[in-house]
C-alpha cells in the first residue's frame, strides 16, 4: 500500500510538473510577446529591444526552474547554497562576458547611438545594424558585417555620426602658385551655391589652408544635411574639378626638379 501510494504522489508531482511546465512556457510565450509589443510603442531604440527582450527572457527560464523544483519537492536551499559558493569561480571565470553584460547595459541607459546611426568606434566605421546582450553588431556600406564586444564599446572613443541633424562638409583643393586666388575662392562659393543640398546659412566658407610644397591648399567648409553628407562631398569635388578647368586654374601634382652637377 505504501508503494502503491509512492507511485501515486510519484505519478501527481509528475502531472503537477508537466502541467506548471507547460503554463510556465505559455505564460513566458506571452509575457514575451506584451513585452515585444510594449517596447515598439516605447522611444526605446529598436536596436535595444534585442537586449531587453533576451534579458527578460533568461530571467523568466530561470523563475521556471525555481518553480518547477519547488513543484517537484526538491530543497532549494542547498542548491542556492551552492551556487553562491560557486558565483564567485563563475563570475571570475565570465568577467569578459559579464563586462559585455555590463556594457550592454550602459549602452541601454546612455544611448550613445541606435538603430542606423553612422558611428566610428575606436577606429572600427560602420551603421548600427543591432545591440544584443554581450556584442553590438555594425555593417559596414560594403556589406560586411562588424561585431564589437559591449564592453569594448564602454572603453572606446566612440564618434556618432548621425546624432545631428546636420554636417559640415570639409573639403580641400589646391591650386598651383601661379593661379589667381581671389578667382580660385571665387569659383569654390559658386559651385557651393549651385547645390540646393547645402545651406545658404552658415553660408560656405573658403579660406587657404595652407602653402603645400607644389600648391596653394584652399579650405571650403559648407553645411548640410547629415544623410546628404556623401552627396554633397561628391558633388563639390566632381564639379569644382569642371569648374576650375572652364576657370584654367591649374590643379599641381606633386613633381621634383633633379639638377645633376658635372
Amino acid at each position: 500500500m505504501d508503494f502503491n501510494q509512492k507511485l501515486i504522489d510519484i505519478l501527481e508531482l509528475g502531472v503537477w510538473a508537466v502541467a506548471v511546465l507547460v503554463a510556465g512556457l505559455i505564460l513566458i510565450k506571452v509575457m514575451m510577446g506584451i513585452t515585444r509589443r510594449a517596447l515598439e510603442k516605447t522611444a526605446m531604440d529598436a536596436a535595444i529591444h534585442t537586449f531587453v527582450l533576451s534579458a527578460l527572457r533568461i530571467v523568466l527560464y530561470v523563475v521556471l526552474v525555481v518553480v518547477l523544483l519547488g513543484v517537484l519537492k526538491v530543497p532549494t536551499t542547498p542548491l542556492i547554497t551552492v551556487l553562491g559558493a560557486g558565483g564567485a569561480a563563475i563570475a571570475l571565470a565570465l568577467k569578459d562576458s559579464l563586462g559585455n553584460i555590463a556594457g550592454g547595459l550602459l549602452i541601454l541607459v546612455n544611448q550613445p547611438f541606435k538603430k542606423g546611426d553612422e558611428i566610428d568606434i575606436g577606429g572600427t566605421y560602420g551603421e548600427v545594424d543591432k545591440i544584443d546582450l554581450f556584442v553590438t553588431t555594425l555593417r559596414t556600406y560594403d556589406n560586411k558585417e562588424i561585431t564589437i564586444p559591449n564592453g569594448n564599446i564602454n572603453t572606446s572613443v566612440i564618434v556618432n555620426y548621425s546624432r545631428r541633424d546636420r554636417r559640415r562638409v570639409d573639403c580641400k583643393f589646391g591650386i598651383s602658385y601661379d593661379s589667381d586666388i581671389a578667382l580660385a575662392k571665387s569659383v569654390l562659393l559658386r559651385v557651393a551655391q549651385s547645390n540646393p543640398d547645402i545651406y545658404a546659412d552658415p553660408a560656405p566658407f573658403v579660406g587657404v589652408a595652407s602653402h603645400g610644397d607644389s600648391a596653394v591648399v584652399l579650405d571650403l567648409k559648407v553645411w548640410c544635411d547629415t544623410e546628404q553628407y556623401y552627396s554633397v562631398k561628391y558633388y563639390l569635388t566632381e564639379q569644382v574639378k569642371l569648374a576650375f578647368d572652364e576657370a584654367h586654374i591649374s590643379i599641381p601634382y606633386p613633381q621634383m626638379d633633379v639638377h645633376v652637377v658635372k
